[in-house]
């Protein structure tokens, strides 16, 4: 409807025009010696050019359209706009004005002959220049039309290829979870096959819990402070008294998301690099405060701390900061330091 009504509105700028550009000329030329002459030609010539450019519309305009539709050239259709459009309407405009009374009959086709003289060059120029206009916007249109597609198609292939790449990220965490758990199992059986036979139903539970969020970029906090402390639980086993755990987050903070097995990445890079390399063992908590749009999840430990831009390619650490990068862009990232001789792995997120 709105190409419809612009193609109208510019077809009757355009048909105006000519009319202005004609009278200009003749009064330039001192073809027209009064006001009364003036006001004569410029109805007659309002009306012969409004009503030619309406047949034009009419017949030329789906000619047209039905050119573009099938790929073929438009100039069949400016050229029978010339050669058939013009003469007929000039034709019939002076028969309407024969039958109302403006045009004596006897000066019908003298008065035709002469309009058709002038309208014929008159049609050709403002046609041509109507057409090329019309081809213009036209290519101009489908450039447009291409360069979003092709945006829209460039967005796609981004959006699919972050979706791919974040799930490639999580298929090689959740793996990796899982060798470590089923380790600290095995160190058990033999010793306490009670306790071997609980750790097995809290590893069913996270793999239940894995599956369940496999599906998903984000959970809330949480499912993933039950799936963390399930974690501490199951290695607790393999340090026994030299693990102390605790997880301490506000209930009001535990239904904003965070990626799945994030924390948990924390707590275990906590017992690799923080925990194990100790002796006597070591303490680890996790917290989590608000502040403004952003959640900040903190893991501590009682180990030596390490230096984050040293992290190897591949590494639990290197991959969440893949997947936070994967969906958060700038908006989240990892920061490591020392505090009141803890270490401190803190991570931003924006609240969602």
């Amino acid at each position: 409807m709105d190409s419809t009504r612009r193609n109208w509105t510019f077809s009757l700028l355009w048909t105006n025009l000519a009319v202005a550009l004609v009278l200009l000329i003749m009064l330039l030329g001192n073809q027209i010696s009064s006001v009364g002459q003036l006001l004569d030609i410029l109805a007659y010539a309002l009306v012969y050019s409004n009503l030619v450019m309406l047949l034009g519309l009419l017949l030329v305009g789906p000619l047209a359209k039905r050119l573009a539709l099938r790929k073929l050239s438009p100039v069949p259709a400016f050229a029978g706009s010339i050669i058939v459009v013009v003469p007929v309407g000039c034709l019939l405009v002076q028969a309407l004005l024969m039958a109302i009374g403006v045009v004596v009959p006897q000066h019908f086709w003298r008065e035709y002959l002469a309009t058709l003289r002038v309208s014929v060059p008159l049609a050709t120029v403002f046609g041509l220049g109507a057409f090329l206009h019309a081809s213009l916007r036209d290519r101009l249109q489908v450039t447009e039309r291409a360069l979003r597609e092709k945006e829209l198609a460039e967005e796609r292939a981004k959006k699919l290829a972050a979706e791919a790449r974040l799930r490639s990220l999580e298929s090689r965490v959740q793996p990796h979870f899982l060798f470590n758990t089923l380790n600290s199992i095995s160190s058990l059986i033999t010793l306490d096959p009670v306790r071997a036979e609980q750790i097995v139903g809290r590893l069913a539970a996270l793999l239940r819990a894995s599956l369940d969020t496999s599906d998903r970029s984000l959970i809330p906090l949480r499912e993933e402070l039950a799936m963390t402390e399930s974690y501490i639980d199951i290695e607790k086993v393999r340090f026994g008294d030299k693990l102390d755990g605790s997880v301490n987050v506000p209930a009001a903070l535990q239904e904003i998301k965070v990626p799945p097995m994030s924390v948990q990445a924390l707590v275990e890079n906590a017992v690799k690099h923080g925990i194990t390399p100790k002796v006597g063992g070591g303490e680890i908590c996790v917290a989590a405060t608000a502040e403004g749009d952003n959640l900040r999840i903190e893991v501590c430990d009682s180990g030596f701390g390490f230096d984050l831009s040293m992290v190897p390619p591949g590494h639990g650490l290197d991959n969440l900061i893949e997947r936070l990068n994967a969906l958060f862009g700038d908006q989240a990232r990892l920061n490591v330091f020392r505090r009141d001789g803890h270490s401190v792995v803190e991570m931003v997120l924006p609240r969602v």
